[in-house]
Parts: C-alpha cells; sequence; structure tokens
C-alpha cells in the first residue's frame, strides 16, 4: 500500500513537471510565432498558389456538368464552370509570359550591352522602327533609329555616310521602365503641333479619356494620340503603314447607274418635291456622265465614304420656305446646288444620308450627342464627311455641344457668295470691325463650297447647267432658225428700272423679249415682248431662236447666262466701274467677303470671254453699239465649259472628296510641280496677278512660301525676317531685302493687298474647262 502511494506520488510529479514543461514551451512557441509572423509577400504567395489549386480543382470539378439558363435541374448557371476555365486558361497563359519575361530578363543582365555582342544580328525582316534622339562619340546629338528585331530592341545611329549599331537595348529594359524620346519628324503644315505636345503634357491626366487611347504619359503616346485621334500632328513613319491597312479594310466605292434608292429616300419628305423633279429630269444625262467618267478615270479603287447632308435653309427653324416658293417664282439657286452634289454624291458610289430638320439630323448624330470628353467617340466614325449650309452650321454646333469640335475638319459648307479667310477668323475679323453674322467660323478657308470660282481661298463646287430637251427636242432643235431677237435676263419689273435708254441701244439693232413674273410692268418699254415665265423646255426652244442674252445689271452670278451661252446665245455683259462690293453695294453688306465685282457676271467674264460674252459699259452708248454690230455680224456656236456639265461636276468633287484632307494636317494636293510663284505689285493682290497670267492662285501652296530658305529658291533674299499674323503676309520688301512671313495659317490670303511690299503669290495652272483642277491633279 505504501508502496503504490509512493508509486503515484512519482507518477504525479512527473506529470505536474511534464506539464509545466510543456505549457512553457507552448508559451515560447507563440511568443516566437508572434515575433517571426509571415510577411505580406509570403501570404500573397500562399494565397495565389491556394488559388490557383482551387479554380483548377474546380474546372475539374465541373468539365462534365451542362451550363446555361435552360438546363433544369442540372444547372450550373451561377458561372462556376465558366470561370474556373476561364480563369485556369488564364493562369496557364500568365505563366507562360512570366516564363518568358524571366528568360528575357536574365539574358538581358547578363549580356554585354556596350560593346554590341550581348547576341547575334537578329533577322531584320521583323524589324520595327521607331525614330529617338541620341548621340554620336563626340556627343553631338543626331538622329537614331529603333529596330525592334525578334526580342530585342535595337539602337542604331545613322549618320550622312553610314548607320552604326551602338547599342543594344533589350525588351526586359522597356519593361523595367526604360522609355525612348520620340523624335519629331518634319512639322511644316502643322502649326499648332508644337503647342498642342506642352499642353498634353501638362493636361494628359486632366481626361480619363487620354489613358482610354493609349496616353501614358510619355511624348511618343502623346504624339501618337495627336497624330492619329486629333490630327494636330504629323503621322510617326512607323504609324502609317498599320493606319493605311486598316483603311483599306473598308468598303470600295462603285458608281451606281440606279436612282431607284435616292428616289425612295427623297420621296419621304416635301421639301425635296422641288430638287426630285429636276434630279428626275435630268436622270439621263447624270447616267451617261457617270459612265463616261467611269471609262476615263480609275473609279474602282475609292472608299466608300459615310457622308451627311444637312440642308440647314430647309428646315422649319431657318424660317425661309424656299422648299415652298420654289414653285412660284422663288430663288432657286441655291436647290440647284443641292441636287447636283446629292446627285453626285450619290452616282459616286458613297453612303449619304439627308437630313432637313433638327430632328433628323440629332438622330443621326446621337452616338455622339452625349460626348462630353474632351476626345473623339471612339469605334467607327457616325459620318466621315458633312455637307452643311451656312444656316445649318449654327444647328449643327448647338446639336453636337462639345462634340463640335472633332467634327470641324469634315465640314463642306456650301457658300454662294463665298468667305474670305478675313472674315472666317474669328478674332482677325473683330479686330478689323467685321461684323457679318455669317463669318467667324475657324475654318479652313477651302472648306467654303461656292457655286463660282470667284474666292480661290474657297472650293469652288459649281451646279450644272440644265439642258430641259429631251431625245426627239435635240433631234429638231438644229432647225431652229436664229431670228433677230434679244432676250433681257430678269424676271421681275424692278430689275429693268432705269435701263430704257440701254434697251432703245438694243431696240435699233433687234427685237427685245422678256419673261417677267408678275402683272406689274411698269418697267417695261413698250416694244418689249413679254412671254411671263417659262417653262425650262420652252425658255430653252426661246433661246435657239435667240441672238443676244441681255444682262441689266442684277441679279449677280447667276445660272441664266451659261444656260443662252450654251443655246448658242451671246450674252451682253454689264461691266462695273467702280466695281461693286460691301463697301459701296448694300446687296453685299453684312456678307463675309470684300470681293469686288467688276461685272454682272465675272466668271463668264473671266473664263468664257469674247465670242461668247460681251462686257460692255451699258452707260456707254458708243461701246455698246460696237459691241451690237459684232454679235449682229457673226454666228455663234452654242458652248457650256465642261466644268459646269454632269461629268465635269463629277470629276471634280470625285477629286475633292478623294483629295481633300482638312482633318491631317496640309495634305499634299495639289501637287507641287503645278506650284508657280509671282511677285504682286504693291497695292495688288494674289488673286488679280495670278488671273492676269491666265492662272489661278492656289492657296494650299502658301505653306510652301513660308521660310527664307523656301522663298530663297524662287530668287527672294529674305536678308531679315519677321512674322506677322495678316491675310497679306507672306511679303517681301525688295529694297530693304525683309520678309515677313505669315503667323497663322488660317490667315494665307488670295484676297489683300498690301501698301508698300510684294506680295509672295502661289499660282497654278488649270485645265480647261476645269478651273477648280491644275493640269496634274488627276
Amino acid at each position: 500500500m505504501a508502496l503504490w502511494k509512493l508509486s503515484s506520488q512519482k507518477l504525479g510529479f512527473f506529470l505536474v513537471s511534464f506539464g509545466f514543461i510543456w505549457g512553457m514551451m507552448l508559451l515560447h512557441f507563440t511568443i516566437q510565432q508572434r515575433v517571426t509572423h509571415e510577411s505580406s509577400a509570403q501570404l500573397r504567395v500562399q494565397i495565389l498558389d491556394l488559388s490557383k489549386r482551387y479554380i483548377k480543382a474546380l474546372a475539374e470539378e465541373h468539365q462534365g456538368v451542362m451550363d446555361g439558363p435552360y438546363v433544369g435541374t442540372m444547372t450550373a448557371y451561377d458561372l462556376k464552370k465558366t470561370l474556373a476555365v476561364l480563369l485556369d486558361n488564364i493562369m496557364v497563359r500568365l505563366a507562360k509570359l512570366e516564363s518568358k519575361v524571366e528568360t528575357m530578363i536574365y539574358n538581358g543582365s547578363a549580356a554585354n550591352l556596350t560593346n554590341g555582342t550581348a547576341a547575334p544580328a537578329p533577322s531584320a525582316a521583323n524589324a520595327e522602327k521607331v525614330n529617338v534622339a541620341g548621340t554620336d562619340e563626340k556627343g553631338f546629338k543626331v538622329p537614331v533609329v529603333l529596330m525592334m528585331m525578334d526580342d530585342v530592341l535595337v539602337v542604331v545611329m545613322k549618320s550622312a555616310s553610314r548607320v552604326d549599331p551602338v547599342v543594344l537595348l533589350t525588351s526586359a529594359d522597356l519593361l523595367n521602365g526604360a522609355q525612348e524620346k520620340c523624335e519629331l519628324p518634319v512639322l511644316d503644315g502643322f502649326p499648332h503641333c508644337e503647342s498642342k505636345m506642352k499642353w498634353m503634357k501638362d493636361m494628359w491626366r486632366s481626361d480619363t479619356c487620354y489613358g482610354n487611347y493609349g496616353v501614358d504619359g510619355t511624348s511618343c503616346s502623346f504624339f501618337i494620340y495627336l497624330s492619329e485621334v486629333e490630327n494636330w500632328c504629323p503621322r510617326l513613319p512607323w504609324r502609317t503603314a498599320n493606319l493605311n491597312d486598316d483603311s483599306d479594310k473598308k468598303g470600295q466605292s462603285d458608281i451606281r447607274t440606279s436612282f431607284e434608292e435616292l428616289y425612295h429616300v427623297m420621296s419621304r419628305r416635301e421639301e425635296f418635291r422641288w430638287m426630285m423633279m429636276r434630279i428626275k429630269r435630268m436622270e439621263e444625262p447624270w447616267v451617261n456622265a457617270v459612265r463616261s467618267l467611269a471609262t476615263k478615270q480609275d473609279l474602282q479603287t475609292r472608299r466608300r465614304k459615310k457622308i451627311l447632308v444637312h440642308l440647314g435653309l430647309l428646315t422649319k427653324e431657318s424660317g425661309f420656305k424656299i422648299a415652298e416658293n420654289a414653285f412660284s417664282g422663288g430663288p432657286l439657286g441655291e436647290l440647284v446646288q443641292w441636287s447636283d452634289l446629292i446627285t453626285t454624291l450619290y452616282l459616286l458610289g458613297h453612303d449619304i444620308r439627308i437630313s432637313a430638320s433638327i430632328a433628323e439630323l440629332k438622330e443621326i448624330m446621337k452616338k455622339v450627342m452625349g460626348n462630353k470628353s474632351s476626345c473623339p467617340t471612339q469605334g467607327d466614325k457616325v459620318v466621315e464627311l458633312i455637307y452643311i449650309d451656312i444656316v445649318g452650321l449654327s444647328q449643327f454646333k448647338k446639336t453636337l455641344g462639345p462634340s463640335w469640335v472633332h467634327y470641324q475638319c469634315m465640314l463642306r459648307v456650301l457658300d454662294s457668295f463665298g468667305t474670305e479667310p478675313e472674315f472666317n477668323h474669328a478674332h482677325y475679323a473683330q479686330s478689323k470691325g467685321h461684323k457679318t453674322p455669317w463669318g467667324k467660323w475657324n475654318l479652313n478657308p477651302q472648306q467654303f463650297n461656292t457655286m463660282f470660282p470667284h474666292t480661290p481661298d474657297n472650293s469652288f463646287l459649281g451646279f450644272v447647267v440644265e439642258q430641259h430637251l429631251n431625245a426627239s427636242d435635240i433631234r429638231h432643235i438644229d432647225d431652229i432658225k436664229r431670228q433677230n431677237q434679244s432676250l433681257v435676263y430678269g424676271k421681275v419689273d424692278n430689275f429693268w428700272k432705269d435701263k430704257k435708254k440701254y434697251l432703245d441701244i438694243i431696240h435699233s439693232y433687234m427685237e427685245v423679249h422678256g419673261t417677267v413674273h408678275g402683272t406689274s410692268t411698269v418697267h417695261l418699254p413698250d416694244y418689249v415682248k413679254n412671254h411671263g415665265i417659262l417653262s425650262g423646255r420652252d425658255l430653252q426652244f426661246l433661246l435657239r431662236e435667240t441672238k443676244l442674252f441681255v444682262g441689266l445689271s442684277f441679279p449677280y452670278e447667276g445660272p441664266a447666262p451659261l444656260e443662252a451661252i450654251a443655246n448658242g446665245c451671246a450674252f451682253l455683259n454689264p461691266k462695273f466701274s467702280p466695281p461693286k462690293s460691301s463697301k459701296n453695294t448694300d446687296f453685299f453688306k453684312g456678307k463675309p467677303t470684300l470681293r469686288e465685282l467688276t461685272s454682272q457676271h465675272p466668271y463668264a467674264e473671266v473664263y468664257v470671254g469674247q465670242p461668247h460674252v460681251w462686257t460692255v459699259d451699258i452707260d456707254n452708248p458708243s461701246e455698246v453699239e460696237r459691241a451690237l454690230r459684232a454679235i449682229v455680224s457673226q454666228k455663234i456656236e452654242p458652248y457650256l465649259p465642261y466644268e459646269f456639265t454632269c461629268e465635269g461636276m463629277l470629276q471634280r468633287v470625285n477629286a475633292f472628296i478623294e483629295n481633300q484632307d482638312f482633318c491631317h494636317g496640309q495634305v499634299m494636293w495639289p501637287p507641287l510641280s503645278a506650284l508657280q510663284v509671282r511677285l504682286a505689285p504693291a497695292g495688288k493682290s494674289c488673286k488679280q496677278v495670278c488671273q492676269e497670267e491666265q492662272l489661278i492662285c492656289e492657296p494650299s501652296f502658301f505653306q510652301h512660301l513660308n521660310k527664307d530658305k523656301d522663298l530663297a529658291r524662287f530668287g527672294v533674299d529674305c536678308r531679315t525676317v519677321e512674322s506677322a499674323g495678316d491675310i497679306v503676309v507672306p511679303a517681301y520688301s525688295e529694297s530693304a531685302h525683309h520678309c515677313v512671313l505669315q503667323a497663322d495659317l488660317l490667315l494665307f490670303s488670295c484676297a489683300g493687298a498690301h501698301g508698300s511690299l510684294q506680295r509672295v503669290c502661289p499660282c497654278r495652272d488649270y485645265m480647261k474647262g476645269q478651273v477648280a483642277l491644275c493640269k496634274d491633279c488627276l
């Protein structure tokens, strides 16, 4: 009993001791664990490892399970299977990528990069080039090219005599934060590129949209964005190929010879009724013209464009009621041009959408209306080209809001009388005190499209002189005998006011006929045979038996004189001395031009001339009589300039669509081979000087005459140079050998004369009968 008691005490003591020791060890272990806890990196590795194993297991478990919303009780539509498989795939691909990166980093760090022996020369077949800045062995800055060859980025230095590899950088260097510096290409034609680059450097974080376009704070990303998204800078040469590949994938434009689709669209709107009637009357010559042009030019490789046509003058908001008055003697010039433009765009095969209300405009542009970011909307463009009028411009700007700036370069504005740079440039116009409601749009002046080629700073869109006769009429029209009669150009009685002495002289040589509308004819001399308003067909027959079409000084620059000339009439064109302009004629006041009209129809005076056009001072009886005697004594054949035929308009508009580009800086069109430099004497404009030599001023060429080294090639010796923002520069002082260059590209202007300096003028030739195009333009 005593022995058992002793043994129990020993066992108890042992257990207590063991428990105490165990407790102390446990306490020590716990304390030790708290002191040496796992790092976050270790825990992250464990979590990622467990996540990988979990995802892989989950993917395997759900390998054979059906998925989807309609698989009943067996559904796994919580997406566990889908997400697990997807994540597993991502993990596998990331593992491969990590392996490749680790290999590149290992190889890169082990290689000697300073002596060019890091790796064997990679194949140049896979080379992608980037221009950067570098220095040669003497420390001078020289052009450098980055060439991505396989997995190695090779840096080579260019010199006049050789291209030397000077250093090799691995892709790992770029992954580890090394950045190249883009060397900007020549910035000619992109005057705002440098300032935009500076702005981007400070402000690229102001809107997250820049990051969405790949801007990351590097100069290269700024430049790529500004050249490819906002078009302020020239594209980098090594990026151009990729951009061209994308554009080549877009649909090609085939000509159309059926009007069915166009009639379907236009028949829905009453406002289009007059235009649709004109198009239907001219359907046959239009189709013949596009087929004829297709045999002379390659029309198969063009890209089909999305084109918006917005007729602001036909919207209810404009208040003009032009469509309503079209059938009752109202002005038709604008509707003639719009109908011919729509027909041209349609036959050339482009995708056109026509809008004649603000509601339609909003529907077409709804995708971009809500874009309040500083960047354009990503994805396919809603439109690529926009034909619009001055009224529509205000509606378009208000509809788009902030997005307006991204569509300005796409605009083509139908503008009968033209907008000169002096009125287009908002700040300059204000400084000159111009209060016109039509200007100050800050567009490229060539974006304004005119009825006649009277403003070389603008683009000549034109129209088609309609031949109202059908096939049967044409066969018999030559049987009509020319009578000794004249037809006066003036369908409103008031146009005839104070013209009796002039008309009396004409009446002494031939009969005088008129087509005056309405019951009031108080200003018509008694001897006038008035036919009233005639249909187009009847007017054609009347012109065919008439010798002389008589101008009364108004209306200015209408289509009727060209119709008369096309039917074999001579046109008596009243001369204006002094020339008429906004300075002395109420009709032109408020219009965004200082253009001076030297006659009622300057186009007919300059580009047609005798024997078809006789420009005379109608207040000088002897001058009028000399012209009348010459007209009566000769036979005049019908003549219509090619540019006013269906084919001529198709050719001209197609050339504009294919070559004019105001969204990517100054495109080299017309080609420089057409440039002919002239110096305008003090007091003369470039428009005048070029015209005197049977040339035309070409504003696209001004940018190539705006540096002293450029001018030196043409014999202009600039010993001193300054810049100015004015419409009369570049200009030259021969006595002081001083040149004044243009500081603002929007102010390049063919109009305007300097009082003491010679203007440096870019003239070009033009195709006979197609003034808008130079001889090498096609």
